[in-house]
């Protein structure tokens, strides 16, 4: 019964766990927050998500291949891959920067030409894609240093459950 565990099981479930949290995140969002977000995505924000997902699959499906037990230690060939690819996690809040810089001088743009006086209403809208752009880049961001994180726990506890001791390690 433990072989089945140690091998498929725990792999499975510390792989799962990037994006239990991206989930749990995501709820706890206050719900004003979230339908904002949502109303002002802006295109720089779906090429943030975009790329964001995908390399976060990638290293999940990694992830789980480097949790998998191979008779006398972990399967390592994924790690270069995941350590490279966490790496890019580190992209994404410079790609929010730049959205957040751009939405700032379009603000400025706008609100320096425009004749009348600016609301409070019309400066939240040029704005919003500062802040959205900003909050994409950082989920993305944390949402893919995780699957490496997930390895490196991962592996320790599944060889601490499998009866290693440290020494042997």
């Amino acid at each position: 019964m433990r072989r089945p565990i140690i091998h498929f099981v725990l792999p499975l479930l510390f792989t799962a766990l990037p994006l239990l949290a991206a989930v749990l995140v995501i709820a706890t969002l206050p719900v004003k927050a979230r339908e904002f977000y949502i109303n002002n995505i802006s295109p720089l924000d779906w090429v943030i998500l975009g790329l964001g997902t995908g390399l976060f699959l990638i290293q999940t499906f990694l992830a789980y291949h480097a949790l998998q037990w191979r008779d006398t230690s972990f399967d390592e060939r994924p790690d270069p891959w995941l350590n490279r690819l966490s790496q890019s996690s580190e992209w994404f809040p410079l790609l929010g920067l730049i959205g957040t810089v751009g939405a700032i001088l379009q603000t400025f743009s706008q609100v320096s030409s425009s004749t009348s006086e600016a609301t409070a209403n019309v400066i939240i809208g040029l704005y919003a894609p500062a802040l959205t752009a900003t909050g994409s880049g950082l989920f993305m961001s944390l949402l893919n240093i995780l699957p490496a994180w997930v390895v490196i726990i991962g592996r320790g506890l599944i060889l601490t459950l499998g009866g290693t001791t440290a020494e042997e390690r």
